[in-house]
């Protein structure tokens, strides 16, 4: 059997041990939740493990499957309430605990899935488990915020991410952006992008900078445990504008188009027909060509009607597609976008000590201004941290 470290045998203290090890499956379980598992008896740890990803077994399967009978009598932390149902690939963990004979359960947080939610632990405790719940509950929240959030909403948890200098500028009047911070923090944004499920832009950023929105993680820098998945990339583009040679639509994983329908257009399953009519024949002959281009890449359209995306209309589609979250890095116009209609849970403002100045710069929030500060979009449970050069602060939404 594996020899552990000598730590210091409390709850607080192992429970930190918990955590980090569920953080090691960070951007591999979602939909699911991270979750890490430590068995203790006799003052000793004796098996840890985590849940890696969708269909795998839970961490508290591992740990019991890691030590078989030695389970009996032990105490199992866990960050998470272990499930109950059997709605899923896999068995339910809280009949596999009872199984084990597990005398005592120490958790972070209860599921909040409905499903579960206090489910667990009454089956638990009616098998005469000992549980004691919300051990570093608030970090046990933050871990899984973005779990937390789909599994109650069947939404994505909305990540806005800015680069910007000291004045609140992200690029200057000519549209020049790279790099304003520096390589710390775009090493940060590549780790954040192989952590959410998509990455969202708008098509002018596509045609400025001819993006990938890929995870490329330096060796070396990786965290333990991470995996070099890359999001889904989310495109914006009303007026379908995007070139069919954009980097975006020829780089793994995959892409998806969101584009204004067409007034006289029919199904998108069918986009030769989007070329029938005399009137403006040239221009939808083109659009249908680009439509069967992109069908034949793979690449997934989604039409809106109206001028304008309605982005809680496209949350909820994201969300029916298995998309848990989104990391918006877009510019000006898609960030005012997002903060209008209320879809942003946590934002990322990476501020770069640079002064760019003049009223032709592009802001990092563009579209209507407020009249009143009492209108202003407030942040709560800030902090500040320095990346290199750069300062991020980062914040959720009231």
């Amino acid at each position: 059997m594996r020899a552990y470290q000598d730590i210091k045998m409390n709850n607080i203290s192992i429970m930190k041990r918990v955590l980090r090890l569920a953080g090691k499956a960070s951007g591999m379980t979602s939909p699911n939740p991270m979750v890490g598992a430590v068995l203790v008896k006799n003052g000793k740890i004796i098996a840890e493990d985590y849940h890696r990803k969708p269909g795998a077994p839970h961490a508290e399967a591992l740990v019991i499957d890691k030590t078989g009978e030695k389970a009996k009598g032990a105490t199992l932390y866990v960050n998470l309430e272990p499930c109950c149902h059997t709605d899923k690939r896999t068995p339910p963990c809280t009949k596999a605990i009872i199984k084990a004979g597990i005398k005592k359960v120490v958790i972070g947080m209860k599921d909040p899935n409905p499903k579960v939610s206090g489910k667990g632990i009454a089956e638990l405790r009616g098998a005469g488990i000992n549980v004691v719940s919300g051990i570093l509950e608030e970090d046990s929240i933050k871990l899984n915020e973005i779990y937390a959030k789909y599994i109650m909403t069947k939404r994505p948890f909305v990540i806005l991410k800015v680069a910007m200098t000291l004045d609140g500028k992200i690029a200057t009047p000519e549209g020049e952006s790279k790099w304003i911070t520096g390589e710390k923090a775009r090493e940060l944004v590549h780790k954040t992008r192989g952590r959410v499920d998509a990455v969202m832009t708008a098509i002018g950023t596509v045609k400025a900078d001819d993006p990938q929105l890929t995870a490329r993680i330096k060796k070396g820098t990786r965290d333990e445990g991470q995996g070099t998945r890359s999001p889904i990339r989310i495109v914006i583009d009303p007026e379908f504008e995007i070139p069919i040679d954009a980097k975006i639509l020829n780089t793994p994983p995959e892409t998806i188009v969101v584009i204004k329908r067409s007034q006289k257009s029919v199904s998108i399953g069918d986009p030769s027909a989007l070329g029938r009519t005399r009137r403006g024949e040239p221009r939808r002959e083109v659009r249908s060509q680009k439509l069967e281009a992109l069908l034949n890449k793979n690449i997934k359209i989604i039409e809106y009607d109206g001028e304008r995306v309605d982005m809680k209309w496209l949350m909820k589609k994201l969300g029916e597609m298995g998309i848990a979250s989104v990391l918006i890095e877009g510019g000006s116009s898609l960030n005012s976008h997002a903060l209008e209609y209320g879809i942003v849970d946590k934002v990322m403002f990476f501020i770069a000590p640079k002064i760019i100045g003049g009223k032709e710069s592009f802001p990092s929030v563009g579209g209507k201004a407020v009249r009143k500060l009492s209108e202003a979009h407030q942040l709560k449970n800030i902090t500040l941290k320095r990346i290199g050069d750069d300062i991020l602060l980062e914040g959720y939404i009231k």
